[in-house]
């Protein structure tokens, strides 16, 4: 098994007068040699999105999207014509394809949002776009492994899925319960972030907001020193 720590403190950081973002990868004026892309996942970037703010309409072509809502609600919309919002415990997919507009606004005027947003490569270029969201029950994560993001190829039932050999699961680890995650395929990484609490990882503690990047292993165990919620993404390394 080889690791590589990605310690929080040595993330990126963007700060706006409405935007605060960590980037795991290089992203916007935010660029790390180091820290380009792990094999198919291209960014992790944690957002704080202030009231009444957020991304004005943009374009995006051949990735998958990924948006992860840890607190308050997301305003999308698309030039597909998708009006939705986004709320606590919610995922959200986009595929951009061949081509998409979409914006991005905190649904509050006066709470800040958190968030997270994935970028993964697809597995071909010039898919038709397509939009999709789910919400997952906040009680199932509790010492269990929730898948929320399966390959196409793959499907799981009540996953949501994308154009690539990818898993993005999540879990509420409790102190002292060690989780077991298992690739699902064969040659994939395991990029695994702490979102809340510490855990171990064979000879790394891994704290709030640390990550660490996994390549061949069949099975690698997380030991929570605190009750731990961990984000899982598990990606093709070619």
């Amino acid at each position: 098994m080889k690791t590589e720590l990605h310690p929080a403190n040595e993330r990126g950081f963007t700060v706006l007068d409405w935007l605060e973002t960590y980037h795991s990868f290089s992203f916007s004026t935010y660029f790390n040699p180091a820290r380009e892309q792990f094999g198919c996942l291209r960014v992790v970037n944690d957002d704080k999105i202030a009231g009444g703010a957020g991304f004005d309409l943009h374009p995006h072509n051949n990735m998958e999207i990924i948006t992860l809502m840890l607190k308050g609600e997301l305003e999308h919309s698309d030039s597909m014509g998708n009006t939705q919002v986004i709320g606590q415990g919610e995922v959200q997919v986009m595929s951009a394809g061949t081509g998409i507009y979409h914006a991005e606004y905190n649904h509050s005027e006066t709470e800040d949002t958190r968030l997270f947003q994935i970028w993964i490569f697809p597995r071909q270029k010039g898919l038709k776009p397509r939009y999709d969201q789910k919400i997952f029950t906040d009680h199932t994560y509790k010492n269990n492994i929730v898948t929320l993001v399966t390959p196409d190829t793959h499907q799981q039932q009540d996953a949501l899925w994308i154009h690539q050999d990818a898993y993005i699961s999540m879990i509420k680890s409790t102190k002292g319960h060690n989780c077991d995650y298992k690739i699902n395929l064969p040659g994939n990484g395991l990029f695994a972030l702490v979102i809340e609490g510490s855990c171990l990882v064979k000879d790394k503690t891994l704290k709030d907001r640390d990550a660490i990047a996994v390549t061949e292993s069949d099975v690698v165990t997380f030991e929570p020193l605190t009750d731990s919620v961990l984000l899982f993404i598990e990606v093709p390394m070619h």
